[in-house]
C-alpha cells in the first residue's frame, strides 16, 4: 500500500510537470499571434526578460504572471497550465488559432447551429480575399471594430452591431481597429439559423 510519501511524491512529480509545460505552452501561442516577446511585454507590462524566462522554464509561473498573458492570448488560464478538461470529454472546448485569429468554442454540442467567441488582431494593409462556402453566419461585435465585405458591399461595424449572411455569398472580415476586434459568431454550417421564440414588442404611442 502506498503511503503518505509516495502520494506527496506523486503530487510533487504532477506539479512539476504541469509548472514544465507552461514556457513551451506560452512560447507556442506567441508564436501563433506572430508577436514578439517586446510586442506581449508591452501589452502586458511584463518585462522582456521575464517573459523570455518563463517561456524557458527559468521562471516560475505564478498567477500575477498568467492572468495578464492569459487576457492577452485570449485564452483560459487552464489552457495555460494544461489543467484537466471538465464536462463532456468529446466535446473540447479548446481555443483554435489559425492566421492569429483565435476562435473560442462556446456550444458542447456536435453539430446543429455553433456559437463561437472571436478574437481578431489588427492586420495593417490586409487584403479582402473573399470566401464561399455552404452554411449562415450571424455576428455581434463586442470590443473594438470589425471590417466585413460580402459580396460587393463591405461595412464596418462597431461594439453592439450586427450582420447576418448566407456563407454562400463571397465574404471576408477582419479587424478594423488597431486595438483589434472581439465578436460572437453563430454559424450553422447546413444554413441553420437561430429561431426567435418571443420577441416584446415597444410601445410606441406618443
Amino acid at each position: 500500500m502506498a503511503g503518505r510519501g509516495d502520494s506527496e511524491k506523486t503530487l510533487s512529480d504532477e506539479y512539476e510537470r504541469v509548472l514544465t509545460g507552461v514556457g513551451p505552452r506560452l512560447k507556442a501561442l506567441r508564436q501563433d499571434r506572430s508577436a514578439t516577446l517586446q510586442d506581449v511585454s508591452a501589452a502586458t507590462g511584463i518585462s522582456v526578460s521575464t517573459l523570455s524566462r518563463l517561456e524557458s522554464g527559468q521562471r516560475r509561473p505564478t498567477l500575477e504572471l498568467l492572468l495578464p498573458l492569459a487576457r492577452e492570448y485570449g485564452v483560459a488560464i487552464d489552457e495555460l497550465v494544461d489543467a484537466p478538461e471538465t464536462g463532456d470529454p468529446r466535446i473540447r472546448l479548446r481555443p483554435v488559432t489559425q492566421n492569429g485569429m483565435t476562435m473560442i468554442p462556446l456550444t458542447r454540442r456536435a453539430g446543429g447551429l455553433q456559437a463561437y467567441k472571436m478574437i481578431i488582431p489588427y492586420r495593417k494593409n490586409a487584403k479582402p480575399d473573399p470566401q464561399r462556402h455552404e452554411g449562415y453566419e450571424w455576428m455581434y461585435v463586442l470590443n473594438g471594430r470589425l471590417r466585413l465585405v460580402l459580396g460587393d458591399h463591405e461595412l464596418e461595424l462597431g461594439p453592439g452591431e450586427a450582420a447576418e449572411f448566407d456563407t454562400r455569398v463571397g465574404h471576408w472580415f477582419a479587424a478594423a481597429d488597431p486595438a483589434g476586434v472581439e465578436l460572437l459568431s453563430l454559424f450553422g454550417s447546413q444554413g441553420e439559423r437561430a429561431h426567435v421564440r418571443a420577441r416584446t414588442r415597444r410601445d410606441d404611442r406618443s
